[in-house]
């Protein structure tokens, strides 16, 4: 979209200087000189496009990071508390079995 825009603006540019009522070698240079002013706004803004592209980047990447540490700890606490209570269970069920072995042998 922003490369139409110049493209756009650098054809009306050139337009306007063709049917000016001036000299070749005149419109030539104006023309040269609008064409490298126009080349620096395409630098310009690519620059400062490239840069907010990157800072968003940055900022997804960082985000992303931090909510995939989060997660991360939350299924951790909630397996560690899991598993605490599976193998208080199980050691508890493994007490009631023996002690109905120990009733049966009696």
């Amino acid at each position: 979209m922003l490369a139409g825009l110049l493209a756009g603006a650098a054809a009306g540019v050139i337009l306007g200087m063709l049917y000016a009522p001036e000299e070749g070698k005149e419109t030539r240079k104006k023309i040269k000189t609008k064409a490298n002013d126009l080349k620096d706004q395409a630098k310009n803004k690519y620059g400062e496009v490239s840069e907010k592209v990157k800072d968003q980047y940055g900022n997804i990447s960082s985000t992303f990071k931090e909510t995939a540490n989060s997660v991360a700890h939350t299924v951790k606490d909630g397996y560690d508390k899991y598993k605490d209570q599976i193998v208080s269970k199980t050691a508890d069920l493994a007490k009631d079995v023996e002690a109905e072995l120990n009733d049966l042998k009696k």
